[in-house]
């Protein structure tokens, strides 16, 4: 009997096999650990790389006769290939003589290694004051062995890397988007802090539309959502400089990631001075955005609510102490536009909740026309988290007046978009859109707004899947949002489900916070009895 046919493997992306090879040098190092070695590598290797394209260009121009650039005579030609102003100018990073890849990768082998990558990530943070603070500085770390470095710096030299690079540079950018991605699977549920899943940040974006403009996210982690909206501009015929990147990260290490990816890019974003918390230290108070994009941290209790009582961010009422979900809406609605719009991500509780006042604040919302569409989504979209979420969309603009492309009137009107049917298991715990989905549910919100497009059909409700009803609806329902209780949907003990589910991890929360203030009293009076008997 003939040997049976193994089945064709399909071939691995570049960036699936550098990964493959980088996850192999990893060795014992704690993923957590590792994701800022191997990323602040792939940023080195792209400025450093920026820079000789450059150079090379600057090179053939100084001898080309016919350039504004020729220079007659050696010393000439160096003064203008070692002028720092021709590569800032074309925004490139200065890359100092000695810490380039290419020195680098000839000291691969070498057993200071890590002193080496440490002194090229100090010296373009000096050449360069806006990476200050920026690069990680971690390669002569005990666990991370100077075999383990040179492997890496030989993995990111490869030739069909370079052959990639040569027809476009963005591929690094790629190589990082596909590396944060393949670390937050390892890391689970703390990958939530500086990852969102690229299937909702594609969807949060295809809905937002943010053709132009500036365009906020107060919760940004490591970028994703600037990357992905730069990514619609220029696939809509636009170029980068259209809109302005706005953010905020209250995690310092995040916040780096954030700047490396936005570098990677070309895209130039305020990010801060420095890392931040946007509550209590906004970095951009006056900031009025056309679009606001974001994942915040769900269900946040230690938010720090309780120093911030008076705050004039809360128009719709004081959100409680105990969970952010309000204090997040609320901060989105103060920074967006007149004409603008949010799209976030927020925990499921967030439509039904009536504890701590919260109802009351989404009664408040939703009488004064804010609440413009409500998306359910399904489980499993995020690492580490059986939490279901949502999409809130938000705008004070429901008259229609133009913000990029024009719409109809919606005053007193609300979508649902039941979408927790939709998607297809990438992974066996992990759930994902594909660009068809992404497109379904972005099209309905857009049919709906009578967004100005020629190829979307007039919007009709569809029966467990998507229904516009009036804010007087909303009202005789107690003002909550879940979809399901407007769509029809064929299981609605779902909802029950998923808001007892929700009940129960807020309970957890405060059980937990109430058991570890009741451990720090009795640590307290204990405290207090020792001194009381000492000094008898």
């Amino acid at each position: 009997m003939p040997p049976r046919k193994k089945k064709d493997q399909p071939a691995k992306s570049l960036e699936a096999t550098l990964w493959d090879a980088a996850d192999e040098l990893r060795g014992k190092m704690d993923s957590a650990q590792y994701k800022h070695v191997v990323l602040g590598l792939i940023f080195l290797k792209y400025v450093s790389d920026t820079f000789t394209v450059r150079h090379e260009e600057l090179a053939r121009l100084v001898d080309d006769p016919n350039s504004e650039y020729f220079m007659p005579t050696e010393a000439a030609k160096e003064s203008i290939l070692e002028d720092r102003d021709e590569y800032t100018a074309e925004g490139v990073f200065w890359i100092p003589e000695g810490h380039r890849w290419g020195d680098l990768r000839k000291a691969a082998k070498q057993p200071d290694i890590g002193k080496r990558v440490d002194d090229a990530m100090e010296a373009i943070e000096r050449e360069n004051p806006t990476l200050k603070g920026v690069l990680p500085k971690n390669y002569t770390q005990r666990e991370l062995s100077s075999e383990a470095i040179g492997g890496l710096i030989d993995t990111f030299s490869r030739q069909d890397l370079a052959a990639e690079e040569f027809k476009d540079l963005d591929v690094l950018g790629r190589v990082y988007e596909y590396f944060l991605g393949k670390f937050a699977s390892k890391e689970g549920k703390n990958a939530g802090e500086y990852y969102t899943p690229r299937s909702v940040v594609q969807l949060l974006v295809e809905m937002l539309q943010p053709y132009h403009g500036r365009v906020f996210d107060p919760a940004c982690g490591s970028a994703g959502m600037f990357v992905q909206a730069d990514k619609f501009v220029r696939a809509h015929g636009g170029n980068r400089n259209d809109i302005s990147v706005f953010g905020q990260e209250s995690n310092p290490t995040t916040w780096r990631l954030a700047k490396m990816n936005l570098a990677l890019r070309g895209i130039e974003g305020n990010l801060g001075a420095e890392w931040g918390d946007s509550f209590h230290a906004d970095a951009h108070p006056d900031l009025r955005a056309d679009f606001v994009i974001a994942n915040p941290f769900f269900n946040d209790s230690k938010w720090g609510g309780e120093r911030l009582r008076e705050d004039p961010r809360w128009k719709y009422g004081v959100p409680p102490v105990r969970n952010a979900n309000y204090a997040w809406l609320q901060h989105f609605l103060h920074h967006v536009a007149p004409t603008g719009t949010v799209g976030t991500v927020l925990a499921n509780g967030s439509l039904s909740s009536q504890q701590d006042g919260e109802g009351d604040i989404r009664k408040a919302m939703i009488e004064a026309d804010v609440v413009e569409c409500i998306v359910a989504l399904p489980k499993q979209l995020f690492y580490g988290t059986q939490i279901p979420v949502c999409l809130w969309f938000l705008t004070k603009n429901k008259a229609g007046v133009p913000n990029g492309a024009e719409t109809r009137p919606r005053r007193g009107e609300i979508l649902f978009i039941d979408a927790r049917q939709i998607g297809f298991m990438e992974a066996k715990t992990l759930r994902a859109f594909s660009t068809d989905d992404v497109t379904r549910i972005a099209n309905t919100y857009h049919s709906w707004r009578g967004t100005e497009t020629s190829d979307l059909k007039p919007y009709e409700d569809i029966p467990g899947y998507c229904r516009a009803v009036t804010t007087a609806d909303v009202e005789r329902r107690n003002y909550v949002l879940a979809p399901g209780r407007y769509v029809e949907s064929r299981d609605s003990t779902e909802d029950r489900d998923e808001d007892l589910g929700e009940r129960i991890n807020i309970l957890a929360a405060s059980l937990n916070e109430s058991l570890a203030h009741r451990a720090e009293l009795e640590l307290r009076l204990r405290t207090v009895l020792e001194v009381a008997c000492d000094g008898n």
